[in-house]
């Protein structure tokens, strides 16, 4: 997780270096997990846009 961006979205920078935009998959939104600048996450991304994915799991520290 790098940064905030409006209507709840994120700016993510891969293990590969690549930086691209995320958002909160539906669980995720629907109970209200809290994602934090510098936590680890796991995305999903589509084949199609490789630009936004999906933000599935927030690993524990």
């Amino acid at each position: 997780m790098r940064q905030f961006v409006p209507s709840t979205q994120f700016r993510v920078d891969l293990e590969n270096g690549h930086k691209i935009i995320a958002y909160l998959c539906g669980k995720m939104r629907r109970y209200y997990m809290r994602v934090l600048l510098g936590d680890r996450v796991t995305v999903e991304m589509s084949p199609y846009d490789l630009v936004k994915c999906r933000i599935t799991y927030r690993h524990k520290m």
